[in-house]
């Protein structure tokens, strides 16, 4: 299968920790890469064990874990890859700033808007649990604050829709707004 060359793009997901970021991106790049597109994922859990181990949770620390996640999916992005950020980004600030440095043509923010208490239910890696143990601090969620997005140009309610349900939704964003994607 021969590989399209398209204008790249980034979906930076956003949300809480189970809402489904990292399983969405994943099923997402999967699907890009059905239409011979370039696509790749930036795990916000993945980069803190390489890429930005050296950082904690301080405010500073995640605002620097911000702007290196942005600064590599805007590389990414230059050569034409449809760039799928999942972090939790749990402040306007680093959102914005994303924008910026990857432009604002080329970023798509997505908010996957999941209950607190469902990402507690949910919670994979035990890290509610932990955070309401006093074992983690600064846990979005329950010590440090999560703002969600005012206006992103896309919202994903997942605990009312599967995933390949909010894969399609941001597939078809992409048809309406990114014409260069060929998503066809």
């Amino acid at each position: 299968m021969e590989t399209k060359t398209s204008a790249g793009v980034v979906i930076w997901l956003t949300g809480m920790s189970g809402a489904g970021k990292s399983t969405i991106a994943s099923a997402l790049v999967n699907r890009m890469q059905t239409f011979a597109l370039h696509a790749t994922m930036l795990d916000g859990d993945v980069l803190r064990t390489g890429l930005n181990s050296d950082l904690g949770f301080s405010e500073a620390e995640r605002s620097e874990n911000l702007r290196r996640v942005a600064h590599v999916a805007a590389l990414f992005c230059k050569e034409g890859f449809v760039v799928v950020a999942a972090t939790i980004s749990p402040e306007p600030e680093h959102r914005e700033s994303a924008r910026k440095i990857i432009g604002a043509d080329s970023f798509v923010e997505v908010f996957v808007d999941t209950p607190l208490e469902v990402c507690e239910r949910r919670d994979p890696k035990g890290l509610y649990r932990r955070a309401r143990n006093g074992e983690i601090s600064q846990f979005t969620g329950v010590d440090s604050s999560y703002h969600p997005p005012t206006h992103p140009e896309l919202t994903l309610r997942t605990e009312e829709s599967r995933v390949e349900e909010c894969v399609d939704q941001i597939v078809n964003y992409l048809t309406r707004t990114r014409r260069t994607l060929n998503l066809v």
